[in-house]
C-alpha cells in the first residue's frame, strides 16, 4: 500500500515542525512538504503531489477555508484537514459547508490525528470529539458520539448539498457526472446514515449543519 502523502501548511515554523514530528510518526504516512504561505500551495502541488493537506484555519492572505474551496475546484481528489485554536461553531459549520474533509482543534493529540488521517485516507470525513461536542452544545438533540456527520463521504456530502438546494435526481447526476442509479444509491445511503425517511429530513439535517447557504 502506498504511503499517504501529507502537505503541511501553517505560518508558524514551530507548529510546522511539531506537526511534522507528530504526523511523521504515523505508520504509512509521508510528509512531502511544509509551506508557511498558503498562497504557495497550488504551485507547490504541481511539483509535489499530495493526498491530504493539513492546514491552519487562520492563515494570512488565503485562509484555510478559502484554500479548501480552491482545492475543491482545482484538485478535488485532495482532502483538506483544517486545524484551529478557535472554538467557533460558526466557522466550523462554514468549513463543513464548503467541503473540508476534516476539522480539529490544535490541542488534539497524536492518536486523534492518526484517526483523522486514516479516516480521510479511506474517503471518510473526520471531526474531532471536541468539535462534535461544540456542535452538540448548540443542539441538545444531537448526541456527539452518534452524530452521522462524520460518517458521510465526500460524494454523499455533494449529493446532500444538491438535494438541499432543490436539485432533482437528473440534475444531480449531470452536475456530478454520475448516473441516475448512482444518485439514487447515494440518496438511500444518506437516509440510512442520517436516520431520516424523506428528502425533507435530509434538507433539515443540511440546514442544521449549515450545509446550504
Amino acid at each position: 500500500m502506498n504511503a499517504t502523502r501529507l502537505l503541511l501548511v501553517d505560518d508558524h515554523q514551530l507548529i510546522l515542525d511539531s506537526l511534522q514530528s507528530l504526523l511523521g510518526s504515523i505508520p504509512n504516512v509521508e510528509i512531502v512538504g511544509k509551506v508557511n504561505d498558503s498562497r504557495q500551495v497550488l504551485d507547490r502541488l504541481t511539483l509535489t503531489p499530495a493526498d491530504i493537506i493539513v492546514c491552519d484555519l487562520h492563515m494570512p492572505y488565503v485562509s484555510g477555508i478559502e484554500l479548501a474551496m480552491q482545492l475543491r475546484q482545482s484538485h478535488p481528489h485532495i482532502k483538506v484537514l483544517l486545524l484551529t485554536m478557535a472554538e467557533d461553531t460558526r466557522t466550523i459549520r462554514e468549513a463543513i459547508r464548503i467541503g473540508a474533509a476534516g476539522y480539529m482543534l490544535k490541542r488534539s493529540g497524536r492518536d486523534e490525528l492518526e484517526k483523522a488521517i486514516v479516516a480521510l485516507t479511506q474517503g471518510k470525513r473526520y471531526f474531532s470529539s471536541d468539535i462534535l461536542e461544540l456542535l452538540a452544545d448548540e443542539d441538545d438533540a444531537l448526541v456527539p458520539d452518534h452524530t452521522p456527520l462524520a460518517t458521510l463521504t465526500d460524494r454523499e456530502m455533494d449529493v446532500l448539498r444538491l438535494i438541499a438546494d432543490e436539485n432533482q435526481t437528473q440534475q444531480i447526476a449531470q452536475k456530478l457526472f454520475i448516473s441516475v442509479p448512482t444518485v439514487e444509491t447515494h440518496r438511500r445511503h444518506l437516509m440510512q446514515k442520517l436516520g431520516v425517511k424523506s428528502v425533507v429530513g435530509m434538507v433539515k439535517f443540511a440546514m442544521r449543519y449549515g450545509l446550504v447557504s
